[in-house]
């Protein structure tokens, strides 16, 4: 399960979830990556059913990499209390997720074995997602 083994403050604030992703937009460490094509909170729960969607696909084949890692504490208050007690207790923990993130990367294995596993694991996801290949090397020089 994924979740923070430690962080400096217990409870966050929501925050907003404008623009497009600022890293992480390139497929750099396998062949094929899932791209965000939307914002969203992606949960850990979420997070772990892609990547046992994605092992279960490949059958211990190819490395598998993800890319985001659920950081920020929901809250919630328990259902039926009244107002005014302050902040709930942290419920669930969430990756901000902006469009132009690459999530999740699998190398080694066919293109067709790839774009499988990569779409079981966007049937998980909340969001509209796209596949893209790694782009090729020696693009620019400097």
């Amino acid at each position: 399960m994924l979740i923070p083994k430690r962080v400096k403050y217990r409870k966050q604030q929501r925050g907003r979830m404008r623009g497009l992703a600022k890293g992480g937009t390139e497929v750099k460490f396998g062949e094929w990556g899932l791209k965000a094509l939307e914002p969203a909170w992606i949960t850990n729960r979420q997070i772990e059913a892609c990547r046992v969607a994605i092992t279960r696909k490949l059958k211990r084949n190819g490395m598998i990499w993800i890319r985001v890692f659920p950081d920020k504490p929901i809250s919630q208050h328990p259902a039926e209390s009244r107002m005014g007690r302050g902040k709930g207790a942290p419920e669930k923990w969430v990756a901000v997720v902006k469009p132009g993130r690459i999530m999740f990367e699998i190398g080694g294995v066919s293109k067709a074995l790839a774009e499988e596993a990569l779409r079981l694991a966007a049937a998980k996801l909340p969001i509209r997602t796209k596949i893209v290949l790694r782009p090729p090397f020696g693009g620019e020089s400097m």
